[in-house]
């Protein structure tokens, strides 16, 4: 990735103009940049729950773009922070501190809506709720859930949860005696989990930054807007090509909510399908500002993998539902559309995170020299944990989410499968964010679906089955989550001199802001006017989703699925000949990445997308070489500020006028 390789902390940062002569201050993170991370991780925390369920507006913190963190820090930067740079500099935010919110504000962006909170509610609680003498949940599923894991009092049609889906009745309070003791069950082991994944990306990130030199296009508006480079000025923002990208992105996003509110405007035609196979196959062409923003600042060999590798999944799609290849295997909604490409993509996700491992070996031995004692501490010396505490953390971490996972019904000789799993899916996601900027991604599969084609209804039983139906509350629609918000806040982090182990306490307390405030408002608006009128797919439709599929495995009890593991195993041998073919062969144009997540639904939605940046960086880069490419770089980093700050604008429209239902941005 030559045109994109290096640091790029000062890519926006040649206006000598607006740098000022005052010697740099030192990067460090601050008590007052801890406490304003920690506002801005509760805003978050009441703020994007509020848009998706009270507005049913844009989503601002449902994937790894974070728009809400982006929105906020644009606003801090442009506004009163600027006002300080020209008029009490000493008093200004530096570099450091801004990144050190930022930071704070993306992690806590990975808990309040799909991350966390919108899941453990409903998915706890949703049995009970949607129970139908038809579906027979009370007698088949119901009785497997742990009493601990749901309020005191759970039943069919009782009324803790029936008010939580209905409303309370005129006068009553939310019970939140009831939710005591799930909360204290759900919520610590959910946060070990968090600790676990930050632990992970602490023994990683000197091998991905440092030794592979990642690309981090997240990373890249951020930096620009908290002047990385130079000397804390926001230099970007005198750029007349950055608000050229804003206004597109602003005034195509605007357009989208302009006929929302006036059905006489013409709709904006921002998505199309077209029909290649009736009944079989439809193209949708999809443009999304933010996402040609972060197509930008990858490889052009990797932006052509991941819409090369989708197509070709389509077409095999195709091919299949002509000639009748077909499995009937119910692996549920989640990731790859077809069984075998879910198995196969499954596979290809194990062969990314041991190759990656295998490649890391030199780096993981460093680490485990110094868990024993044999290396020095200028080995970690830069990072928010040392290897020893983020190692046995780590350990330990798993260890206690394997105790709990047990607990909770999966059998013991499964839980480390499942833990392995998840994991993998979950790194595996974080390597392709960091790598591809794919801000929107899923896996092609998920643990609990993989455990159960793998081992069989036999090994799990009906227990079994409901307790990895209550684990799609952290590893199902997994679109965001906190080891990818902490290897971005990490790479951000490479801008903070001294006292860079604060960071990790600042993660903490972003998470248990946004946990506790998106908690608590989450549930005070469901009991308030009834789950069923807040966001449709988390209140309404996820629940089925996740607990049909674990009626019909407790129904036909299938077996081990033999195919599955072939097919696993082609996977994987199909992405380790790749990434041998990329490495051997200089003229392979091939990433392996876009094979890992060619066949997920959200590719199908945005190839067109990548596509076009594809396109348009190609022509950049032939015709007006590397010079052009910088020079263009803050309309693409525009395009993405333009379409979250739009998104933001409109919902603060839509509070003041009443409108509800104004999306202008999904994906």
């Amino acid at each position: 990735m030559a045109e994109t390789a290096g640091n790029h902390h000062t890519d926006v940062a040649g206006e000598d103009s607006l740098k000022r002569s005052q010697p740099p201050r030192r990067g460090t993170v601050t008590g007052r940049a801890l406490l304003l991370g920690t506002l801005g991780a509760g805003a978050i925390g009441l703020l994007a729950p509020w848009a998706i369920h009270v507005l049913r507006g844009s989503f601002m913190a449902l994937d790894f773009s974070t728009p809400a963190a982006v929105v906020l820090l644009f606003v801090l930067v442009a506004g009163p922070n600027l006002l300080l740079l020209r008029f009490r500099r000493s008093l200004a935010l530096t570099t450091a501190e801004l990144i050190t919110i930022y930071a704070m504000m993306v992690v806590a962006s990975a808990i309040p809506t799909m991350g966390l909170t919108a899941q453990v509610i409903p998915l706890s609680t949703g049995p009970y709720y949607y129970a139908t003498a038809e579906n027979a949940w009370a007698q088949k599923i119901t009785p497997h859930i742990p009493p601990w894991l749901t309020p005191q009092g759970s039943a069919v049609e009782a009324p803790v949860i029936t008010d939580l889906y209905e409303g309370l009745p005129a006068g009553a309070q939310v019970p939140w005696g009831a939710w005591a003791r799930p909360l204290l069950a759900w919520l610590p082991m959910l946060l070990v989990v968090h600790f676990v994944m930050i632990c992970m990306m602490v023994l990683l990130r000197k091998q991905w930054v440092d030794n592979e030199r990642l690309a981090y296009p997240l990373t890249y508006l951020p930096l620009a807007l908290a002047g990385a480079g130079s000397n804390g000025w926001p230099v970007i923002l005198k750029r007349a090509t950055f608000w050229a990208g804003f206004a597109i992105a602003f005034l195509g996003g605007s357009w989208v909510g302009l006929h929302n509110y006036f059905p006489a405007v013409p709709p904006a035609k921002w998505a199309q399908s077209v029909t290649v196979i009736e009944g079989i196959w439809g193209l949708t062409f999809r443009v999304s500002f933010p996402m040609i923003g972060f197509f930008y600042l990858v490889s052009l060999e990797t932006s052509f993998s991941l819409w090369f590798f989708n197509l070709l999944a389509q077409v095999a799609r195709a091919i299949m539902g002509v000639v009748g290849i077909a499995s009937t295997e119910n692996l549920g909604i989640f990731g790859a559309r077809d069984p075998i490409l879910h198995y196969i993509g499954a596979g290809a996700f194990l062969g990314l995170v041991g190759s990656g491992l295998w490649v890391a070996r030199g780096h993981l031995a460093l680490i485990w020299r110094r868990v024993i004692g044999e290396a020095g501490s200028e080995v970690d010396e830069r990072e928010i944990l040392s290897y020893r505490v983020a190692f046995w953390g780590m350990v330990g971490g798993l260890g206690l989410v394997g105790w709990w996972l047990a607990a909770s019904g999966i059998p013991v000789l499964v839980v480390p499968l499942f833990l392995i799993l998840a994991f993998v899916f979950f790194l595996g996601l974080t390597r392709i964010v960091a790598e591809s900027g794919m801000a929107e991604a899923v896996a092609p599969a998920i643990a609990p679906t993989m455990v159960a084609g793998w081992v069989g209804w036999g090994a799990l039983g009906d227990g079994g089955m409901t307790a990895l139906g209550l684990t799609y509350v952290w590893t199902s629609d997994i679109r965001t989550f906190v080891m990818a918000s902490a290897a971005n806040s990490l790479k951000l982090a490479d801008v903070i001199d001294v006292k860079q182990r604060r960071l990790f306490w600042g993660f903490i307390l972003a998470i248990i802001a946004a946990l506790a405030v998106s908690m608590w408002s989450t549930m005070t608006w469901a009991y308030a006017q009834g789950g069923v009128t807040l966001n449709r797919w988390f209140f309404q439709q996820s629940v089925p989703c996740d607990y049909k599929w674990v009626q019909d495995w407790i129904a036909q009890q299938p077996g081990p699925s033999i195919a599955g593991l072939i097919y696993t195993a082609i996977g994987a041998g199909i992405y380790l000949v790749l990434t041998a073919l990329r490495f051997r062969s200089p003229a392979w144009p091939f990433h392996p990445i876009g094979y890992c997540i060619g066949s997920v639904w959200i590719m199908d939605q945005i190839w067109f997308t990548i596509f076009l940046t594809w396109l348009i960086k190609s022509a950049i880069l032939r015709y007006g070489g590397m010079v052009w490419y910088s020079n263009m770089r803050p309309v693409f980093l525009g395009l993405i500020c333009g379409q979250f700050t739009c998104n933001a604008v409109w919902l603060v429209l839509d509070w003041l006028t009443g409108h509800t239902g104004n999306q202008v941005f999904w994906i």
